[in-house]
């Protein structure tokens, strides 16, 4: 496998751009404020079902939060 693919993610800055915390959108997207910023950080990749919930509370494309 490729070691240059990489996920990677804007999370934080649609979320904050969004106007919400780290808290608001885990409560939005039934998850803890640990799994989001682990998820900023890209320290934790989403499941497929965590990544599409991320994309309609933010009111996105999973094109536009995350990629290679």
């Amino acid at each position: 496998m490729n070691n240059d693919l990489v996920l990677k993610n804007n999370l934080r800055a649609v979320r904050t751009a969004k106007g919400l915390s780290q808290e608001g959108l885990a409560l939005l997207v039934g998850t803890t404020r640990q799994t989001i910023i682990a998820v900023e950080k890209g320290q934790f990749n989403p499941s497929v079902k965590l990544a599409l919930l991320l994309a309609v509370a933010l009111d996105t494309s999973l094109d536009d939060l995350f990629y290679f």
